[in-house]
């Protein structure tokens, strides 16, 4: 009864207040035919010890590799996280009341989200941030959803270099709201077709998507895509905002919202999640935000304080006049990401972006010079690159998987060639790693190659 308060007597008393017999009888209005007649399918419960006991065999079945050893981005980038965030993240100023909606009692976590907002103002280059969002992907819809209203237009247009997940996001929430998604190629370099999506632009586009790096990990021309926009409002995603400690911030290159994904800063990759998207805009576009904005005022007193300043959710307001319904920002995640941020500094993340271009070229070249592997696209690249290999990539990512080294990730799995991989580098991954990675991958295709002689 560790996990059930109530004893025998309690419920007994509850119910002859509510003035039923039985806990059965508050089922009574739920038509018989469409009750349950028989216990659940559950097994019994278990003691402590046992669940204890039975959480560590399921443990035991994953498999741990070495963080040096992973080399898998594709919109979760591991990064290391250091000991004093999750600590300072358990401080009792910030497990105030969960809704921020009564500023006399969650002034913790208002300053939180304050916090947060402003660091993505200085990391993007732009001049507001809302308290954040669910994901990278969700962030990247409410912000053609935004466009769409401020532009009072239906047509996007996003470039194929956008991540797969993200773009299916988008079409999720847009399928059913009159929107027309048109798809910008690739140039074979890698990045975004400039002609191309100059010839695509119309007076009904309402929004140009880029994502910067893009998926495929090239650096894009940002300055090139805001020059031919026209009209349009530009949205550049942002799936690691680690790289903006060394690129230039998306609003400095014209961007009038860049959207995307902060787990790089103080979230571990987690199996998925939890996340926490980020979405920050020009002033102009402030009133067409979702979700809430913290601001600073001071009392009576004349003391600093933070209230919600904006929110234009339906709770709030008439349901015809909100943005958006999304409401609940990831508290704790952005929080995490807001400490880490300024303890790394401008220093510290221009450090950590340029130990992950560095590393990410040292393995390029180590990989591109083993034979049978070359390299897709020509493009300047951040920390994320494609290989080709001579072989089909399953087979062999498989044969480092057995030496517990991550190759990457197939791009087979998201409708590219079954001999392309994706291979991302952070500043976790070690010069010996990463020379490992090299060998082993050459062995491997040299066995290959042996196996079909």
């Amino acid at each position: 009864m560790r996990y059930l308060p109530h004893t025998e007597a309690e419920i007994r008393e509850m119910l002859d207040i509510i003035g039923v017999d039985r806990m059965s009888d508050l089922f009574t209005d739920i038509p018989a035919a469409i009750q349950l007649d028989r216990p659940l399918n559950l097994p019994q419960g278990l003691s402590e010890p046992e669940v204890w006991a039975h959480m560590l065999r399921l443990a035991a079945m994953n498999r741990e590799l070495c963080p040096a050893s992973r080399f898998l981005g594709a919109g979760s980038y591991q990064h290391y996280i250091p000991a004093a965030v999750p600590q300072l993240a358990m401080r009792s100023e910030f497990f105030t009341a969960y809704t921020p909606y009564q500023p006399e009692i969650s002034q913790g976590t208002l300053q939180a989200i304050f916090e947060f907002q402003t660091l993505i103002c200085q990391l993007t280059g732009m001049d507001v941030a809302n308290a954040s969002l669910y994901d990278g992907a969700s962030g990247l819809a409410e912000a053609v959803l935004m466009a769409g209203r401020a532009a009072r237009k239906r047509e996007v247009l996003i470039s194929a270099g956008a991540h797969p997940h993200y773009r299916q996001a988008v079409q999720t929430y847009v399928q059913h709201q009159g929107y027309k998604l048109i798809e910008v190629p690739l140039a074979p370099d890698g990045r975004t077709d400039v002609a191309a999506l100059s010839s695509l632009i119309s007076p009904a586009t309402a929004a140009v998507i880029l994502q910067n790096p893009n998926f495929y990990g090239i650096v894009e021309q940002l300055d090139a895509t805001a020059a031919i926009k026209g009209n349009a409002l530009f949205i550049c995603v942002v799936t690691d905002a680690m790289t903006l400690g060394l690129l230039k911030p998306p609003g400095e290159c014209g961007a009038d919202i860049v959207v995307g994904e902060a787990q790089a800063f103080g979230n571990a990759v987690s199996l998925g999640g939890p996340y926490v998207g980020f979405l920050a805009v020009r002033q102009n576009l402030v009133r067409n935000l979702p979700g809430r904005l913290v601001g600073q005022t001071v009392d009576k007193a004349g003391r600093r304080g933070f209230v919600l300043t904006l929110s234009t959710r339906e709770q709030h307001i008439r349901r015809e006049k909100a943005t958006s319904n999304i409401c609940t920002n990831q508290g704790l995640c952005a929080l995490m990401a807001s400490i880490h941020m300024a303890m790394l500094g401008r220093a510290g993340a221009r450090e950590t972006a340029s130990q992950c271009l560095q590393k990410a070229h040292y393995l390029h070249s180590k990989l591109t010079a083993v034979p049978g592997v070359k390299a897709l696209y020509s493009a300047p690249f951040f920390h994320e690159f494609v290989i080709e290999l001579d072989r089909p990539a399953h087979g062999i990512l498989a044969e480092l998987t057995k030496k517990q080294i991550l190759g990457g990730l197939p791009l087979a799995r998201l409708g590219g060639a079954d001999n392309q991989v994706l291979v991302c580098v952070t500043e976790v991954n070690t010069r010996q790693a990463m020379d490992e990675y090299a060998a082993a991958i050459a062995e491997a295709l040299a066995r290959e190659v042996a196996a079909h002689v």
